[in-house]
């Protein structure tokens, strides 16, 4: 599985302290942790979320939803 990840230009991203402590700085918009975790480093980083999930779009992140 990896491999076809970097095959299609994604790279895999280490969650850092940093992100793990900025998610108690998200407001309780959604219950599913791993979900949370990404949106607070998608913050931190700058990064687009791309996703189906209605609860993600409501955060402030940048967002394309599908």
């Amino acid at each position: 599985m990896p491999g076809r990840i970097r095959a299609i230009g994604v790279e895999p991203l280490p969650v850092e302290r940093t992100h793990a402590l900025a998610v108690g700085e998200l407001p309780p918009l959604h219950r599913d942790r791993f979900d949370r975790i990404l949106v607070a480093q998608a913050r931190a980083l700058g990064l687009r979320i791309v996703t189906a999930d209605a609860q993600i779009v409501r955060y402030p992140v940048d967002t394309l939803p599908v």
